[in-house]
């Protein structure tokens, strides 16, 4: 259980890997089909310079979706995202074996996820790492995470997140309360 904001940034400075779903969080959970079939997502580039900014701060980021989707494969191979994780139906399962494969903790981990089956590894992930939720993701989710950002899915959700926790980990020279992302709901001590 998270019970202060020192918490809170004691948990940042030890993230290694920052996940995030794919549609509802770098996407506005619209899907376009032209004639042919083809299916067309939006992304927004703030979310891409976030991967940068993280990467710069020696921080890896990875996707994992139930999408089997060439776009989502398209966009991680541009943005040059290491751990992208495909047709997953369970990712509380797929975690673990994330975590066998990197050798990451789950102290090490944040994710960011916005509907119900992003549920499991937010717990898991909760109990120890960071957990973010965009302004439009399903109650449920909005309850079980430590930040809610003020951006919604598609518009910059995933890089407010990388925001805060790189916000977080810089060192503090005075024992005062850092502010956090002005408008964001933030919650500590909450049993997830």
């Amino acid at each position: 259980m998270v019970k202060t904001q020192r918490d809170i940034a004691q948990r940042a400075r030890r993230i290694h890997l920052v996940l995030t779903d794919n549609d509802g969080v770098l996407t506005d959970t619209g899907v376009y089909y032209s004639s042919f079939g083809e299916e067309l997502k939006r992304y927004s580039v703030r979310d891409g310079m976030a991967v940068e900014l993280l990467r710069q701060a020696g921080i890896e980021t990875g996707i994992m979706t139930g999408e089997e989707s060439e776009s989502v494969r398209r966009r991680a191979e541009k943005l040059r995202i290491r751990h992208v994780y495909l047709g997953v139906r369970d990712k509380r399962r797929q975690l673990d074996l994330l975590l066998a494969q990197t050798k990451f903790s789950l102290s090490q981990i944040a994710y960011i996820g916005d509907d119900v089956n992003d549920l499991g590894i937010l717990t898991a992930i909760g109990a120890f790492g960071l957990t973010a939720a965009p302004a439009d993701a399903v109650s449920a989710i909005r309850h079980a995470v430590q930040f809610v950002c003020r951006t919604r899915g598609g518009q910059g959700a995933f890089r407010e997140f990388a925001d805060h926790i790189l916000a977080l980990r810089e060192p503090r020279s005075d024992d005062r309360r850092r502010s956090v992302t002005p408008g964001a709901i933030v919650t500590y001590g909450k049993d997830t």
